[in-house]
């Protein structure tokens, strides 16, 4: 169903310095310019558009809206409000904090709670399925604490372990934050898709100073512990490569010096102290 278009007003529409006043009411003398428009809002209700001459609002305008009641030969003032005009100057569109944190932000003494409902993370309590890491299985779990009493037909009668971690933890990693983490450590600089990696002899996975990670994540990455390696201390992945791998060989190059060739065939005479030519007795070589 279509709107229909109000007429303007003409009486409202000459109401042009009664909405001037109004506006430099509002905004101070000097800061209201030319009359750049009017519109039409309803049945004799008319906005009046003014340049706003305050340079911290270049492009925004003064509106006044005016109104006369029916039979009415006077108009009055509804409202006046700084609006802003076609080429404005406007302030980005909000985002929230939390939307504009970006990694490395955070300094000494910042805080950054994690949601309740945050769903890279999952409660020990309701650890099941995807979300049940792979060393927490069996009863000599490591830094698990088991229940000796468990009623029947609980999680733990099969064989999983559930609980409190000894180290405190309440929450850990669920499948989600396990796979946004994979693919942003994947995607990094320390991942296979690297001029490094491409260069590098061989890759992560079979260099002595690659420390794999635990379960499910080690199947994929570890850390580097090659002091001299660029990545030492970082979560590499074990497609990842460079330069310091502990099996590299440097080939041999044309600037190499030529190991020396000893003569173990042949000898020379030289006399030694006390010792005379004359005195030494010589065999013959035989060459055959």
């Amino acid at each position: 169903m279509r709107s229909r278009t109000s007429a303007l007003d003409e009486i409202c529409a000459q109401a042009a310095g009664t909405a001037r006043a109004a506006a430099e009411d509002d905004a101070g003398s000097g800061q209201v310019g030319a009359h750049v428009g009017l519109t039409a809002e309803g049945d004799r209700v008319v906005t009046h558009l003014f340049e706003c001459l305050d340079p911290a609002y270049r492009g925004w305008r003064w509106a006044v809206t005016v109104a006369r009641a029916s039979r009415a030969k006077a108009v009055t003032v509804s409202e006046s409000a700084l609006v802003p005009g076609p080429d404005a100057l406007l302030a980005p569109p909000w985002v929230p904090w939390r939307d504009r944190l970006q990694p490395g932000d955070l300094g000494v003494g910042d805080l950054l709670p994690a949601p309740h409902d945050d769903e890279r993370l999952v409660s020990v309590a309701s650890l099941g399925g995807d979300d049940l890491p792979a060393w927490s299985a069996g009863d000599d779990a490591p830094g698990w604490n088991i229940g000796d009493d468990q009623p029947e037909g609980s999680p733990e009668d099969s064989g999983l372990a559930v609980g409190v971690p000894i180290d405190g933890r309440k929450r850990v990693l669920s499948a989600i934050g396990r796979d946004e983490t994979a693919e942003r450590w994947y995607a990094t600089d320390h991942g296979p898709r690297t001029p490094l990696a491409h260069a590098a002899p061989a890759n992560c996975a079979t260099c002595g100073f690659f420390v794999p990670l635990s379960v499910p994540l080690g199947q994929l990455f570890g850390a580097c512990a090659n002091a001299y390696a660029p990545d030492d201390g970082r979560v590499v992945s074990v497609d990842h490569g460079c330069g310091a791998h502990s099996e590299v060989v440097l080939p041999a190059g044309p600037d190499q010096s030529v190991p020396p060739i000893i003569d173990e065939l042949g000898y020379d005479l030289v006399d030694q102290p006390g010792v005379s030519m004359e005195d030494t007795a010589f065999e013959p070589f035989d060459h055959s």
